[in-house]
């Protein structure tokens, strides 16, 4: 409730915020927020030539598997690593202006949000590209964008409480990222591994489910209820744990940045 009120008060900042983020990511930048739509594309292309070949694959539904995977887990990425370094960019107005540190984070992840909602119009393209006629299964991709919104919130939220006192943690993350990317089936179809006894790699991981969900939604596939229910306690957790991490730690961040 504090939390709620807290963002209530100062929404009209949370929105500068977020555009400060928006304007800054694409400063000097000719093309500007149209890169999110050229960038995702030229990088399917070339995984699609790349792997399409390397494991003949042949499916003409793969550029969409390909584009939904890449899509949601360059989000997770560079929203986690946003909120992440958020409070140490925000230093010198930390230490001159009292603003609910919490915006900080938040504010950086929604940045990235909107830019990933914007990439995510790429979607539709490559769909009329592999000509995928979408079925009432589309709505489950509501729940997969709240659900990458909400892990990527938690884990920007840790990795921003313990970057302030621990600066390796960028490099530790970047690795980490690298590893959750060939756990979540970017660009390869999972089901060797999950018939095998290292099915457990892909269980574990939320980022994993939440990327199926978003397949199997516009795929028009059977959605597994056991997957998202395993990712919702996740986030649970990991939320719970980010805000009292942050609430525990916020006024000792000045000391340390």
């Amino acid at each position: 409730m504090r939390q709620t009120s807290i963002l209530r008060q100062y929404r009209f900042l949370l929105v500068e915020l977020v555009k400060k983020g928006i304007r800054l990511k694409y400063r000097r930048s000719y093309l500007g927020i149209l890169w999110s739509l050229i960038e995702p594309i030229l990088s399917t292309i070339v995984l699609v030539i790349v792997f399409g070949t390397l494991f003949n694959n042949k499916n003409p539904t793969y550029p969409l598997y390909i584009i939904i995977g890449r899509l949601f887990m360059s989000f997770f990425q560079e929203g986690s690593r946003a909120a992440m370094t958020s409070i140490r960019q925000n230093s010198c107005m930390i230490k001159k202006v009292y603003i609910p540190k919490y915006l900080y984070p938040l504010s950086s992840t929604i940045f990235s949000y909107i830019i990933f909602l914007i990439s995510t119009i790429v979607i539709i393209m490559v769909d009329i590209f592999c000509k995928v006629v979408p079925t009432v299964r589309v709505l489950w991709l509501i729940p997969a964008l709240i659900l990458i919104f909400m892990l990527t919130l938690s884990c920007g939220t840790i990795l921003c409480c313990m970057n302030v006192f621990f600066r390796d943690i960028e490099y530790i993350w970047n690795v980490l990222c690298m590893i959750i990317m060939y756990m979540s089936a970017i660009f390869y179809y999972p089901e060797k591994i999950l018939s095998s006894g290292f099915a457990w790699i892909l269980n574990i991981n939320p980022v994993y489910h939440i990327i199926t969900l978003a397949r199997n939604a516009v795929l028009s596939q059977p959605v597994g209820i056991h997957g998202i229910l395993y990712t919702c306690g996740f986030i649970a957790v990991l939320f719970s744990l980010g805000n009292f991490m942050f609430y525990k730690l916020k006024d000792k961040f000045v000391f340390s940045i």
